[in-house]
């Protein structure tokens, strides 16, 4: 008997998740990660692999706005999925970080970083300006999760990638960079102090559910460690921008608390997990909002390795390792879902 040829089409495209650029975030973060700590052949392999899936997911993406404009155009009004267009400023920047630190390419980590910066703002004044306006408006607890604050990501990524370009270029648009770097910094700062203050009030007065404690909740935390990651390179960067010297004293002690309210997080975030998975007993299969959850772990890795570099904090050298194994886990674990769910697609494994 003839085997019926796979069933695979881009039928599903219609319901392409507007955050699966987080898989580029999540992979181009655990790549940065091992390289600074040693481990370059890891960092190139997952490179090469971040740049086909950056560009697979940006053919998807414009073959979704042409075939599928309503649903594409209506996501970024909408109150759940439209902060996930937030990944894309971050893949996008973090994509340029990776062609800058292994590749040495200045011109086009500068086409990166123009290509960033168009898009936060193009989304960010679409996507809150689309929330502020529209009539129809779901509640507190059924319109906030933390995919909120991939705005705050979205922000702090790019802070990251003027504050590694500014070394290498010159004088004045090295200070340009800079205080461009410091600005995006203070606004993604600024971000997460409203948007946390709407999340731990919809955690601590509304009921939540398994379902509602989705994997984007890590970005609690990712937006901290990636906030620390931008202050420690505004230190680091401190010699060749006099500005920067001035509000050193400001600068470290927010880097510090930045990184200090990311770690609070790490306990909560594990034992909110347990009580989703193990005490209610909630189904763990893949889904592309876990990248969300593998990118803060690199983060917090790559974060604290740099915060160690600007601040002398050798006692803290246990954790980025630490933290790289566990994200390099937790990668590989959603790689893993990702292949397994591809195949089911393709008809090549089964559903059961």
């Amino acid at each position: 008997m003839q085997r019926a040829a796979p069933s695979f089409t881009l039928a599903g495209l219609a319901e392409l998740s507007p955050a699966y650029f987080g898989m580029v975030m999540a992979t181009g973060i655990v790549s940065i990660a091992a390289l600074q700590l040693g481990h370059p052949a890891l960092s190139r392999a997952l490179f090469a692999l971040n740049l086909a899936a950056y560009t697979v997911l940006c053919v998807l993406n414009a073959l979704r706005a042409e075939r599928h404009p309503q649903r594409f155009f209506g996501d970024l009004i909408d109150h759940l999925r439209g902060p996930g267009f937030f990944t894309s400023v971050a893949a996008t920047s973090i994509l340029g970080s990776q062609v800058l630190l292994l590749w040495n390419s200045v011109p086009l980590a500068l086409l990166l970083w123009g290509l960033a910066l168009l898009l936060w703002l193009a989304l960010t004044y679409t996507i809150f300006t689309g929330l502020t306006i529209k009539q129809n408006k779901p509640p507190l607890d059924k319109g906030i999760n933390g995919a909120w604050l991939l705005a705050v990501v979205a922000t702090q990524s790019i802070a990251t990638l003027s504050a590694l370009l500014a070394p290498r270029l010159g004088q004045p648009v090295r200070l340009e960079l800079n205080f461009l770097a410091l600005s995006m910094w203070l606004w993604g700062g600024m971000l997460y102090i409203w948007m946390m203050s709407l999340i731990f009030y919809r955690y601590t007065f509304f009921t939540l559910e398994p379902g509602d404690l989705s994997p984007p909740y890590w970005i609690n935390m990712g937006a901290m460690a990636i906030s620390t990651l931008s202050g420690s390179l505004l230190i680091l960067n401190s010699t060749e921008a006099p500005f920067l010297i001035s509000l050193l004293p400001f600068i470290k002690g927010f880097t510090v608390f930045f990184w200090a309210t990311g770690t609070w997080w790490i306990p909560m975030l594990l034992v909110l997990a347990i009580w989703r998975h193990v005490y209610r007993r909630f189904p763990l299969r893949y889904d592309p909002l876990y990248w969300g959850a593998v990118f803060p772990l690199g983060m917090y890795a790559a974060c604290t390795e740099r915060m160690i570099a600007a601040m002398g904090f050798g006692f803290l050298d246990f954790l980025p390792r630490a933290f790289f194994v566990i994200a390099l886990i937790a990668w590989s674990m959603a790689v893993t879902g990702l292949l397994r769910q591809l195949l089911r697609r393709l008809g090549l494994l089964s559903s059961t």
